[in-house]
């Protein structure tokens, strides 16, 4: 049901897939891709169907990063160019950040600069054995997008943030798991069943009570304490009240497994 040029996208069994396809640019991320990775944010946002939200991409490669030869070819264009682009780029981030259903990241190869950003933005994040990891932008003499600065400080803390940042080391999968950038390495060919795997258990299971979780995850860190400690009464009262979690609580009493519809 790919509707896109630069994307994948797929529906099926409650799980929005979305892969990266650009391979003959390394999937780097130009105004188009850019613009369609929106779309498809929105459509995963906007989708009740939609119940978990897997992001990779297709070959040996997970992203390089900015589409840099288009930058350059913009020539003094370029400051609007990348004004477009992160515009679509950080709505997508938005979007993902704040849908109901959970995003698993499956890390396939090198993931550079906002390849890197978006590996970061997962809930859960997968990576195979071979793949590495880079900020890259000074590299190039520009300062990161995609909400690295965000993620990765809250993820490696400041000083780890700032070595990836400042002298774009790059990190092996092993390492990025170390510091706590990924949840779990497997071997190459096993991540696409790893992934279908954990896709197909979120996807059955209690949506609402992801997506209250999700928000509360986001907002912990701008927060003080009684305003997080409220909105968790809220959160947790709002599920109660919903059929997943009278169904949750009756499956607990009644000593069965329960079946979640994700309403």
């Amino acid at each position: 049901m790919s509707q896109f040029d630069t994307l994948r996208f797929e529906l099926e069994n409650g799980i929005a897939r979305i892969s990266l396809n650009r391979p003959d640019a390394a999937h780097s991320l130009n105004l188009q891709m850019a613009q369609e990775l929106a779309q498809a944010a929105i459509l995963c946002d906007s989708n009740s169907d939609v119940r978990a939200v897997v992001l990779t991409a297709n070959g040996k490669m997970f992203c390089a990063g900015g589409d840099v030869q288009s930058f350059h070819q913009a020539g003094d264009e370029a400051p609007q160019l990348i004004k477009e682009i992160t515009a679509n780029l950080h709505a997508a981030n938005s979007r993902f950040a704040r849908m109901r259903a959970p995003l698993i990241v499956a890390v396939n190869g090198t993931a550079a600069g906002a390849g890197f950003s978006l590996a970061m933005s997962g809930d859960i994040v997968l990576a195979s054995e071979k793949a590495k990891f880079t900020m890259a932008y000074t590299g190039i003499a520009v300062s990161p997008d995609g909400g690295s600065t965000t993620w990765l400080p809250r993820l490696v803390g400041l000083r780890r943030a700032q070595e990836l940042i400042y002298t774009n080391r790059v990190l092996s999968a092993a390492e990025a798991l170390d510091w706590g950038l990924l949840t779990k390495v497997v071997a190459d060919e096993d991540l696409a069943t790893e992934t279908d795997k954990i896709a197909a258990q979120l996807a059955a299971g209690p949506t609402e009570a992801y997506a209250r979780a999700r928000a509360l995850l986001l907002s912990s860190y701008e927060n003080g304490l009684e305003c997080q400690l409220e909105q968790e009464s809220r959160g947790i009262s709002h599920c109660v009240g919903s059929a997943d979690g009278q169904e949750g609580l009756a499956a607990f009493v009644e000593r069965r497994k329960p079946s979640f519809k994700g309403e």
